[in-house]
C-alpha cells in the first residue's frame, strides 16, 4: 500500500550493562542458569510477561530500572561473574572434541525441519524439535564444530486452548524476528544475504537468520520476505506442520536445497551432513547436482563422493508418519531439476521408491534418505530393530539383523532441563562437573551421599512450585473461557501440593494413550480419591490440527474433569510448550508413559524428569527398554505385543492401576521415624545415578562424532582427493561388479560335517568358486554360522571371513575357513558373498548378495 521505510530501535543499555546485548543474542543465557538469573533480576514481572524473552525484555524494561541496575554493586559483581564464565565457555581449547586425535578440523552441517531452544523461539512443536535444539546445545558443550540449519517459521507451530465444550482450538500468532534473540545475516555491503531456490515458472528467495547456541550458530530461512512477489511464496515458512502436502514439498526443497545453498553462499563447507528426518533428504541430491556442475562427475561418481558423508537418523517407526509425495507432484517441482542430474526420469524418482522399478510408487523420502545416505540410525534399540524390520524389503536377501541400520539412542541437555533448585543441590554434594562431564559415572554415583531430607525437601519446593503454577494456568484458561467466577475461585484450590503427583505430558497421538489411566473411571476415582493417600494428576500436550481422534482424547480428559470426584485430583494445562513441561518433570513425582509398543521410538521426557528425581511409570518401549531395572521405576506389563487393541488398553490400563496400587503409592506414603519416605528417595536416587549418565545428549552427540561424524568425514575425505580421483575409481569398480556379478558360479562347498565336532574344536569350510571377470579382492565371501532355532533357521549369525584363497584354474579359485566350535548343540552355516571394495560404505547399497 505505502512505501514503507524501516528503521531499528536498540535499547539504551547503560555502558556497563552492556554486555547483557551479546548474552541476549546468545542462547547460553538459556541453560546457563545464572545467566537466566540476570535477567530476571533486572525485572521480574516483565520477565514472565515476555515469556522469558531477553530481547523484548531488554527493550522493554523502564529507563530507570537500568540505571539503577546500572548503580547496584550486587548486581554488577553478578554481571561480571556471569561474562566471566560466558568469556571462559566461549574461548574454551579443552573440549571433548579438541582431544580426539583428527588428521585435520571438521564441519557438520546438521539440518531438521524444527528446533526447540526456549519458549521465547516458538519455532518447535514436540519431541523432535526439543531433541534437534539439545543436540546443538551439547554439541557446543563439547565442542562439536557444528552448523545446524533449519527454517524460520512466522507463525510457528500453534498456540493450543480449548473452547467450552473442551475441543481443542488452534491460534497462530505471528512471530516478530526482531524482538526475537535472532539476527538476519548480511553480505560484506551489509544488504541481507538472500538465497534462490527454483520452484514451477519462478525463484523461491529466502532470507538467512542466525541463533547463536553458545559456540553452534544455526542458520534459519525465512520466505516472508517482499522479494518474493506471490502470497504463496512468502507463506512457505509461515506454519511448521501447517497447510497440505504441496505447502510441505516447497518448505523441503527449501530446507534441503536451500540450506545446502545458504551454508554455500555463507562460505560453510561442511564434511558430514546430519538429516534430521526424513524432512531434509533434498539435501543428497543438492550435493550431487553441484558436483556434476563444478567438478564434471557424473551421477554415479557425485553418488559416491557424497553418500559416504550424509547421515540419516530416522524417528519414524511407522509408514505412515513420513512424507510421501504423489509422482504429479514430483513432477511439476523436479522436472526441471532431475536433468541436472544428468539420469532420467524414472532413474530420479527410483530414488525414492522402494521398488525403483514400480512406476506405480510415490515418491518416499525415508526411501530417498535411505537410498543416499551412508549410515543410517534410529533413535533407541528397539527402535533400530522396527527400523530393520519396517525397511527389509529395500534390502532382499540380508537377514534382518544385518540390515544397514543401527541404533543411537537419544538423550537430553542437563544444563536445560534441571531445576535450579535440583541443580544447587547437585553442586553441594557431588560437585559442578555433572554439568560439564555428564557422562562421568563416579560424578553420579556420589549422589549416594546426597542427605535424603534435602533431596526431599528440594523435590517438595519443585512440587508445590508446579501446584502453584498448575492454579495460575488452569485460572486463566478459565477466565478466556468465560467461566463463572465460582469455577475460576475453585481453580485456586486443585491440586494438593503434598499428594502424590502424576505427571502426563506429550503429543497427543492416539497411540501414546492419554486416556489408558481412565479406563476404569470407577477404580481411578477410588485411587485418585483416597483421604489417607491421595494421588493427582496433571495432563499436557497438543494435538495435530489435522487428528480429530487425538482431539476427542483431549475432550474425554476435559469433560471428565467437570466431575465432581474429579475436579481437584485432574488437571488439564493448555498450551504445552518447554515452560509447561520444564514445571512438570521437575515438579511431579511420577512421570506416566503408556505408548502402544513399539510405536514410541524413544522419547526423552522420561529422561528430563529422571534427572529431577521424578520416577518413572512406562510401558516397556523406546528408551525405557534400556533404561528400566526394577530399582529405578516400574514397567507396565513386560513388553508383550497385541493385535486387538481394546484388549491390549484393557490388560494394560489394569496393570497400571495394580501397579499404583500395589507398589507406587504405598511406597510413596510409607513413612519413617524421620517422616520421610526412604524407600521412594533411594528410588530417586537410583534413578539419577543409573540414567542420567546414559541418557544425556553429551553422550549422544560424543557417539555420533566417534561412530558416524569422524569416520564418514575421513571417508569422504579420501574420495574427494585429487579431484575425486577414488570416487571415480569406485564408480567404475561397481559399473564392474554390476556387468560381471552374475557370471560367478559355486563348484562346490565341503565341509567335515560328518566328524564327530567336540567343543573347541574348529569345522572346516571350503568353497570351489568360477569367478569370471571379477577376483577375490571385489568380493568379501563369509562363512555365516550360528545356532539353530526349532524352525532349523540360524538365530543369530557371526560373520567369519574366508580369507584363505589360492587360484586353481583360470577365474576359479578355492577359498577356506573354519568355524569355531564354542558350545554345543545344533547349528549351521552358509557362505555369504558381498561385493568389496575398501572404499565402500554400505556392502549391502547395491543389493547384490548371494547365500551359497
Amino acid at each position: 500500500m505505502y512505501n514503507i521505510r524501516t528503521f531499528q530501535v536498540n535499547p539504551s543499555i547503560p555502558e556497563n550493562l552492556s554486555r547483557l546485548k551479546e548474552l541476549a543474542y546468545n542462547m547460553y543465557w538459556y541453560w546457563n542458569q545464572d545467566a537466566t538469573e540476570l535477567f530476571r533480576r533486572l525485572d521480574r514481572d516483565l520477565w514472565e510477561k515476555t515469556r522469558h524473552n531477553p530481547v523484548v525484555m531488554l527493550g522493554s524494561i523502564k529507563q530507570d530500572k537500568l540505571e539503577v541496575r546500572s548503580k547496584d554493586d550486587g548486581y554488577i559483581s553478578h554481571l561480571e561473574r556471569v561474562i566471566k564464565r560466558y568469556d571462559e565457555y566461549m574461548d574454551t581449547k579443552t573440549s571433548w572434541y579438541k582431544k580426539q586425535s583428527l588428521e585435520r578440523p571438521l564441519t557438520i552441517g546438521y539440518f531438521s525441519a524444527e528446533y526447540g531452544l526456549a519458549e521465547c523461539l516458538p519455532i518447535y512443536s514436540g519431541g523432535l524439535g526439543v531433541l534437534s535444539g539439545d543436540h546443538l546445545k551439547s554439541s557446543s558443550d563439547v565442542g562439536i564444530p557444528l552448523t545446524g540449519i533449519g527454517l524460520l517459521y512466522q507463525q510457528g507451530y500453534f498456540r493450543q486452548y480449548l473452547n467450552a465444550d473442551g475441543w481443542q482450538q488452534e491460534q497462530y500468532p505471528e512471530n516478530d524476528f526482531y524482538n526475537m534473540p535472532l539476527t538476519p545475516v548480511h553480505k560484506n555491503d551489509g544488504t541481507p544475504l538472500i538465497i534462490e531456490v527454483e520452484l514451477p515458472g519462478r525463484m523461491l528467495k529466502a532470507q538467512i537468520w542466525k541463533i547463536q547456541v553458545g559456540r553452534v550458530p544455526l542458520y534459519l530461512l525465512d520466505t516472508n520476505i517482499s522479494q518474493n512477489h506471490q502470497k504463496s511464496d512468502r507463506d512457505i515458512t509461515s506454519q511448521l506442520y501447517g497447510g497440505g502436502t504441496e505447502l510441505r514439498i516447497c518448505q523441503e526443497i527449501l530446507l534441503g536445497i536451500g540450506g545446502v545453498r545458504a551454508l554455500k553462499a555463507m562460505g560453510i563447507t561442511p564434511d558430514v551432513f546430519h538429516i534430521n528426518e526424513g524432512h531434509s533428504a533434498f539435501l543428497c541430491l543438492e550435493r550431487i547436482r553441484i558436483l556434476i556442475e563444478e567438478k564434471g562427475l557424473t551421477f554415479l561418481e557425485a553418488y559416491e563422493a557424497t553418500m559416504v558423508s550424509n547421515i540419516f537418523t530416522t524417528h519414524t517407526p511407522v509408514p505412515a508418519g513420513i512424507d510421501i509425495f504423489s509422482i504429479e507432484l514430483m513432477d511439476k517441482y523436479f522436472g526441471q531439476y532431475y536433468p541436472k542430474l544428468k539420469i532420467t526420469r524414472d532413474d530420479f524418482l527410483g530414488l525414492g521408491r522402494k521398488d525403483a522399478g514400480n512406476r506405480e510408487e510415490p515418491f518416499n523420502m525415508a526411501v530417498l534418505a535411505l537410498t543416499l545416505s551412508g549410515r543410517t540410525n534410529g533413535v533407541s534399540e528397539l527402535h533400530g530393530q522396527v527400523s530393520r524390520r519396517m525397511w527389509q524389503s529395500m534390502y532382499p536377501d540380508v537377514p534382518e539383523n544385518d540390515i544397514p541400520i543401527g541404533s543411537l539412542t537419544n538423550g537430553i541437555h542437563n544444563p536445560s532441563w534441571i531445576s535450579r533448585d535440583m541443580a544447587g543441590l547437585l553442586d553441594r554434594y557431588i560437585g559442578p562437573r555433572w554439568r560439564t562431564e555428564p557422562i562421568d559415572q563416579e560424578i553420579w554415583d556420589r549422589g549416594d551421599t546426597i542427605p535424603g531430607e534435602e533431596l526431599w525437601r528440594t523435590h517438595e519446593r519443585r512440587r508445590e512450585r508446579l501446584v502453584a503454577f498448575a492454579r495460575k494456568r488452569l485460572k486463566q484458561q478459565l477466565e478466556r473461557r468465560g467461566a463463572s467466577r465460582l469455577e475460576i475461585e475453585q481453580a485456586e484450590e486443585v491440586l494438593n501440593p503434598e499428594a502424590l503427583t502424576i505427571g502426563f505430558a506429550r503429543r497427543f497421538a492416539t497411540y501414546k494413550r492419554a486416556t489408558l489411566i481412565l479406563k476404569d473411571l470407577l477404580r481411578i476415582e477410588k485411587i485418585l480419591t483416597n483421604k489417607d493417600r491421595p494421588v493427582q494428576i496433571i495432563i499436557a500436550g497438543k494435538a495435530h490440527p489435522q487428528d480429530t481422534a487425538g482431539k476427542k482424547f483431549i475432550q474425554q480428559i476435559i469433560h471428565q474433569i467437570r466431575h465432581e470426584p474429579f475436579r481437584n485430583h485432574l488437571v488439564f494445562i493448555e498450551d504445552y510448550d518447554i515452560e509447561v513441561a520444564h514445571y512438570m518433570v521437575t515438579g511431579c513425582d511420577v512421570w506416566l508413559n503408556n505408548p502402544r509398543r513399539p510405536l514410541e521410538a524413544s522419547g526423552t521426557s522420561g529422561m528430563k524428569a529422571a534427572l529431577n528425581g521424578c520416577i518413572n511409570v512406562s510401558t516397556l518401549d523406546g528408551w525405557w527398554c534400556e533404561g528400566y531395572e526394577r530399582d529405578v521405576g516400574w514397567a507396565i506389563g513386560c513388553g508383550e505385543s497385541y493385535d486387538d487393541h481394546n484388549y491390549q488398553d484393557e490388560i494394560e490400563a489394569s496393570a497400571l492401576y495394580d501397579l499404583l496400587e500395589g507398589e507406587v503409592i504405598p511406597m510413596f506414603y510409607e513413612r519413617g521415624r524421620s517422616g520421610l519416605p526412604n524407600k521412594w528417595i533411594n528410588m530417586m536416587k537410583n534413578s539419577m545415578r543409573k540414567l542420567v549418565p546414559r541418557f544425556n545428549t553429551n553422550r549422544m552427540v560424543s557417539e555420533y562424532a566417534t561412530r558416524f561424524y569422524f569416520p564418514s568425514a575421513e571417508l569422504a575425505s579420501r574420495l574427494r582427493d585429487d579431484n575425486y580421483k577414488r570416487a571415480r575409481i569406485l564408480s567404475s569398480w561397481k559399473s564392474l561388479i554390476r556387468e560381471h556379478w552374475h557370471e560367478i558360479k559355486v563348484e562346490y562347498v565341503k565341509s567335515s560335517t560328518s566328524s564327530d565336532i567336540k567343543v573347541g574344536e574348529e569345522l572346516t569350510v571350503e568353497a570351489k568358486i568360477y569367478m569370471g571377470a571379477l577376483k577375490p579382492k571385489d568380493i568379501q565371501l563369509d562363512i555365516y554360522y550360528g545356532p539353530l532355532d526349532i524352525k532349523a533357521q540360524i538365530a543369530s549369525g557371526i560373520a567369519i571371513p574366508m580369507n584363505n584363497v589360492k587360484e586353481v584354474s583360470e577365474g576359479t579359485y578355492l577359498f577356506t575357513g573354519n568355524i569355531p566350535c564354542m558350545s554345543s548343540g545344533r547349528h549351521g552355516f552358509v557362505l555369504r558373498m558381498l561385493p568389496y571394495h575398501k572404499d565402500l560404505c554400505n556392502p549391502y547399497s547395491m543389493n547384490f548378495i548371494m547365500w551359497i
